[in-house]
This record gives structure tokens, C-alpha cells and sequence, in this order.
């Protein structure tokens, strides 16, 4: 097992969810200072600051007691048990990444009847060793698998290499190629974003989105919905840059009061989503219905290029679904 420390950005990425509500994903490194190494973990909190803050302090740290974990604490240690460690652990041996729904977190107790243990979500399993001044642990092929280097002591870095998300939120770790094409993981890797989360309340609901068979679906949830949105997938242009890429996909529009579209861009991490992603090149589809049409946009990756983000817009009423989308070149050409 691997003892690591665990550090915690000071903002979630925050979305959406479909039943209505704000989803928020707070970015906690499980760092390995050993072997100068960090893996990623999103865990899904409704209060991101509170977790922020019991993570973040001290053990010995009294002011901050009173929560749900430090009473656990100091009623284990009043019973004569103690928490010994805490570890990590996912749900199956390949696990793609650490989250709320593929880790729970295993809670080692001392007591006069020998070692026993409790299994937890992750979230208060971490708290639980932040206040009982517990190591936290991953298991060693886990690490091995997952963790990246990390240089210079700042083990945010590599995660969070100045991409933001919507009003500079942290946003997830892309990969260098595309993820989830056939939407067999739902919208696994896809954001919705757009204008209309800037409007609001009363607008923050105007548009859902949704994936099945094979199909992603961008529509108007609300007779005269604000703004704009998109359905996007952000990449990091590392393996693009200097080349032209193709973005070819099917689009299938319903009752389109204005426009939709397949668009891609290749800028600056910083820019936000929605803006940047109809600031590049686009195919839009005309007003009405229409069946499935190819759409293809194509587009000059400069060497400079922090990301490309590619996916579908919808303004106004109407539906627009998106099928087979494929990014081309799908990797980079022999010695580039």
C-alpha cells in the first residue's frame, strides 16, 4: 500500500444534472511524495466548501470540530478505538479513473478485540482521517496504473494545467485523444454548457441533454429558452498542433425555431466552452426538420493551441441530435 497526502482545489467543476440541480465535482490529489507521483480523484459533493474545509484543516485543528466526523472521532478514542488507516479502493481492477462511483474508502479500527474494519464513501472516509489524524492509502497497482509524475511540488499541476471550466471552475483532466464517440457511456466526457448558464435562476434549466442508442441529444427544455448551448468535449491539442483536423458527425434537427450546428475550435484553455466553441469553424443545419445529415468542419490547429473542444449547438427551440462523430486524424502521423 501507498501512503498519500491528500490536496484538494479550491473550486469544484460544476454542472448541470438532468433531475435538475447543481452538480458539483470537488478535484481532491491523492499525492505519493515518495515517488514524487499523483493520481486524481472527483468526488460528487453537494457542499464543496465544507468538504474543502474538513479536508484542509489540521487534525489537531479543535476549531473546526463538531462535524459528523470528528464526533465519530472522538467517540472511537473515547470507546478505546482507534482509527489506524483509511484506504482507498475501487470498485474493479480497471477502473478508468477515481471517482465517487468507482472508489469507496475502507476504515481500519484498532480495538481490544483485535483489528476490524468498515467500509464508507469515499468523502467521509477521508474526513474520518483528516480528523483522526489517520494515513490515507492506495493500493501500490493502482498508483502504478493511474498516477502521473509530478515535478516541481505542485501536485495540482498536472491536472489542472490551466484549463478552467465555466466562470473558472477546475475542469476535469482531458486526454490527448477523443472520448466516448459511440456515447456508450452516456455523456461520460460531454459538458453542457452554453449562455444560458450565465442568465441566471430562472434560465438555468432552459436546455437538457441526453445519450442513448448510440445518439447524443442537445434540445430546448422550455417554450423560449435563454441564450444558447452546446454539448462539447474538450481535449488537450498536444497531439494536434501544427495539423488539420476533420470533425465529421450526423446531425438530426426537430422543429428548429432558429439554428443548430457541428462546430470545433482550437484556442486557449482559459476561454470559456460555450463562447469559444462558436467562435471556430461550423456546419449549421437550417430551421424546421431535417433527417440525418453528415456534417463536417474542419479546422488549422496552431502550434500554440491549449485545447480543442468539438461538439453540437442549439439556439432557441428545437432538438438536435448527433450521431458517429469521429475526430480525424484520430492519432498523429509517424514521427510527428
Amino acid at each position: 500500500m501507498t501512503i498519500v497526502r491528500a490536496v484538494t482545489a479550491l473550486h469544484p467543476r460544476r454542472g448541470p444534472m438532468p433531475q435538475g440541480g447543481v452538480l458539483s465535482e470537488l478535484l481532491i490529489v491523492l499525492a505519493d511524495d515518495t515517488e514524487h507521483r499523483a493520481v486524481p480523484l472527483w468526488l460528487r459533493v453537494s457542499d464543496p466548501k465544507s468538504v474543502w474545509h474538513r479536508l484542509d484543516r489540521p487534525a489537531e485543528d479543535t476549531a473546526m470540530a463538531g462535524g459528523l466526523e470528528d464526533t465519530a472521532a472522538r467517540l472511537l478514542h473515547a470507546a478505546g478505538v482507534g482509527v489506524t488507516a483509511v484506504d482507498i479502493e475501487p470498485a474493479s481492477e480497471d477502473v478508468p479513473e477515481l471517482s465517487s462511483d468507482t472508489m469507496a474508502a475502507r476504515v481500519w479500527l484498532a480495538t481490544a478485540a483485535g483489528d476490524r474494519h468498515v467500509m464508507v464513501s469515499t468523502e467521509y472516509g477521508l474526513a474520518l482521517a483528516a480528523a483522526a489524524g489517520a494515513p490515507v492509502r492506495v493500493a501500490d497497482e493502482v498508483m502504478d496504473r493511474l498516477a502521473v509524475p509530478v515535478r516541481g511540488g505542485d501536485v495540482l499541476a498536472p491536472f489542472l494545467p490551466q484549463v478552467a471550466g465555466p466562470q473558472g471552475w477546475p475542469a476535469r483532466r482531458r486526454r490527448f485523444e477523443p472520448r466516448n464517440m459511440a456515447f456508450a457511456d452516456g455523456l461520460d466526457w460531454w459538458e453542457l454548457g452554453g449562455s444560458f448558464l450565465e442568465a441566471g435562476q430562472p434560465h438555468w434549466r432552459d436546455y437538457s441533454c441526453a445519450a442513448a442508442d448510440r445518439t447524443a441529444v442537445l434540445a430546448a427544455a422550455v417554450p423560449e429558452p435563454s441564450g444558447f448551448a452546446v454539448l462539447v468535449q474538450t481535449i488537450y491539442a498536444d497531439d494536434y498542433r501544427d495539423r488539420t483536423v476533420t470533425l465529421r458527425g450526423q446531425l438530426r434537427a426537430t422543429d428548429l425555431a432558429s439554428q443548430a450546428g457541428l462546430h470545433m475550435a482550437a484556442g486557449r484553455p482559459a476561454t470559456p466552452p460555450g463562447a469559444h466553441l462558436l467562435e471556430g469553424g461550423g456546419s449549421l443545419t437550417g430551421t424546421g426538420s431535417s433527417d440525418w445529415t453528415w456534417h463536417e468542419v474542419t479546422t488549422d490547429v496552431p502550434g500554440n493551441a491549449g485545447v480543442i473542444r468539438f461538439g453540437i449547438s442549439l439556439t432557441g427551440r428545437g432538438r438536435v441530435e448527433l450521431r458517429n462523430p469521429e475526430l480525424t486524424p484520430p492519432w498523429p502521423a509517424a514521427g510527428h
